[in-house]
């Protein structure tokens, strides 16, 4: 059996920066070509309280743990974790050091007898301590995800959360904090909620908003390539994950679809920033004024307003796209 703690306190390169000040925004956002993408996996999308809420190397740590056990959502970890120990900002006893009253200990308030069980059972990935150790986010999280998964997860959720903590309250406020932290896809009014996209602009969608929270990488082909997104390899994965094969950086991008009036703009449209010569920035349109895009050094994938200080135009790439058919110029 687990312990608690009740967190009740408790250049052509394309690197994507983007610079938002208080009132005027400005974009300065290059593109640097890099591997062969990779998506990312882990459920459902995380809901805007998820990206604000959750830290984003605890949200990408429940998402890559939840991997481990095929058909659990990363939600119901960052649920525990959020429950438990504020994902780990709680300063009480047990948490970063000692136990609590319990005999509970780390970020997800493993007893040791329970934490020493599972990797026993389980070989824990590279990436946390040498020993595992409880109090090691990296190792907590994988245990907890392979707890869950040997207590009946995902098939019977209730008892697996329950073999965590034997208190149907826990359950069902651990259920409750889970469905608040995902969305499934996007509604098309600016937010990642209910499914309003059409055909592969729905799978656009989708994939780029079940991205939210991934941190942003300079040349970066998603969190298991590169550990995080720039902006032009989020777009292209996004348009991938539809059958749509893109270019690597924002320019090359923009070239090779056709243009979109900006007031025809529709959810899943690429929107581009810069100049003729120098685009430096692209996002997907989400509806009703927003994109979502991967910004800037330490800012993680994100959704924001699309009308940025140097807007350029819009495209919308189709499964018949072909630079051939589709390079048109900036005039």
């Amino acid at each position: 059996m687990l312990g608690r703690v009740l967190a009740a306190g408790g250049v052509t390169a394309v690197f994507c920066s983007v610079v938002i000040a208080a009132v005027v925004t400005t974009v300065a956002v290059f593109d640097q070509p890099g591997p062969s993408t990779s998506s990312a996996g882990g459920g459902s999308a995380p809901s805007p309280e998820a990206v604000s809420d959750v830290p984003a190397n605890m949200l990408v740590l429940y998402q890559g743990a939840a991997r481990v056990c095929p058909g659990l959502d990363w939600s119901v970890l960052a649920a525990i974790g959020k429950v438990e120990t504020d994902h780990a900002r709680s300063t009480l006893p047990g948490v970063h050091a000692g136990e609590n009253s319990a005999g509970a200990a780390g970020p997800m308030q493993f007893l040791r007898d329970t934490f020493d069980a599972v990797v026993a059972r389980h070989q824990l990935p590279g990436g946390g301590a040498s020993p595992p150790s409880r109090y090691d986010p990296y190792d907590a999280v994988y245990a907890a995800s392979y707890y869950l998964c040997d207590s009946g997860a995902p098939a019977d959720l209730h008892a697996a959360i329950y073999a965590y903590n034997h208190a149907e309250w826990y359950v069902e406020g651990v259920l409750d904090q889970a469905r608040r932290y995902r969305t499934l896809a996007p509604d098309g009014t600016g937010n990642c909620a209910n499914p309003r996209g059409t055909g592969r602009a729905a799978l656009v969608l989708a994939f780029a908003c079940g991205q939210l929270g991934q941190p942003y990488v300079w040349g970066g082909d998603g969190p298991e390539a590169s550990g995080g997104w720039d902006c032009s390899g989020l777009t292209r994965a996004a348009y991938l994950a539809a059958g749509i094969t893109l270019p690597r950086v924002a320019q090359d991008q923009y070239y090779a679809s056709p243009p979109v009036p900006e007031n025809e703009l529709q959810p899943g449209d690429l929107v581009f920033y810069g100049t003729a010569d120098n685009i430096h920035h692209v996002g997907i349109y989400l509806g009703a004024g927003k994109m979502i895009n991967a910004p800037t050094f330490d800012q993680p994938v994100q959704i924001a307003d699309y009308r940025l200080g140097d807007y350029f135009g819009a495209t919308r790439p189709t499964i018949q796209d072909s630079p051939s058919e589709n390079r048109h110029s900036a005039e």
